[in-house]
């Protein structure tokens, strides 16, 4: 059996579930609470499933008499006390439907608190599909392009690396390599790479890497730079971009 140890309104009420998660509630907690002068002589009166069980106790287990549901209701009917509806409400409509479902108390959820938990599960499926959804478009666009690139032995004159980018883009605005990275591979106006190099290194093991052309590149940086606002003297923010980053030159629009 499983003691369950619940509080109404201050007072501590114990239920224990046997082994077909059936409530069982101490008599003399039950008792008591209803205010009965004699709890004792109230629950022999009036109780008819009354039984003994081992309970845990401060000095240890001890026996306990212990009443099912419908005695609860027999002592609720027969108490004077002003609040024993409201605990048999309590009783009723929280404690014994939390048990059976769960085994253990549990308040339920207001109408509202359900709305809300319902509202936020729908809210974060919807924002799981999206973003799985655009991962998909993105893995099936890179794709997409990468076969319909170009493959060279060697890197073309008129192309970048992302090397070469990275140290142009800094010599032209002094962007950092955070930024570039951004723009070449995040910004919704990212310039398409022209293709791909064999990498020549022994150790490249038959790799391959982008390049992309200068003037494309220029353009883009061109447009990102242009929509890009001045904070200070050399810090600078993008509508798309977070937070401030370096950039020392401002093109004309």
């Amino acid at each position: 059996m499983n003691l369950i140890p619940f509080n109404f309104k201050g007072a501590n009420i114990r239920v224990i579930t046997d082994d077909q998660g059936e409530p069982w509630f101490i008599a003399k907690d039950v008792a008591e609470l209803l205010e009965y002068a004699n709890p004792h002589e109230a629950v022999r009166t009036h109780c008819k499933g009354v039984r003994e069980t081992l309970t845990p106790s401060a000095g240890g287990e001890q026996m306990t008499k212990v009443i099912p549901e419908r005695d609860v209701y027999r002592l609720v009917m027969r108490s004077r006390m002003p609040a024993a509806e409201a605990f048999e409400e309590w009783v009723v409509g929280e404690v014994l439907p939390s048990i059976r479902k769960t085994g253990g108390y549990q308040r339920p959820m207001t109408q509202a608190e359900m709305i809300a938990a319902s509202a936020n599960i729908l809210v974060s499926l919807e924002r799981q599909q999206a973003q799985h959804q655009a991962d998909l478009v993105r893995v099936e666009q890179k794709v997409e392009n990468m076969e319909r690139f170009h493959v060279w032995d060697h890197r073309p004159s008129n192309c970048l690396s992302l090397t070469g980018v990275k140290a142009a883009m800094n010599k032209l605005y002094g962007l950092s390599g955070a930024v570039v990275d951004y723009v070449l591979k995040d910004w919704p106006h990212l310039p398409n790479p022209a293709g791909m190099v064999r990498n020549g290194h022994e150790e490249a093991l038959g790799s391959q890497y982008l390049v992309w052309s200068k003037t494309v590149v220029t353009t883009a940086f061109k447009r990102f730079v242009s929509e890009s606002t001045m904070e200070t003297a050399t810090q600078a923010t993008h509508p798309y971009f977070e937070g401030r980053f370096r950039l020392v030159e401002k093109v004309p629009s």
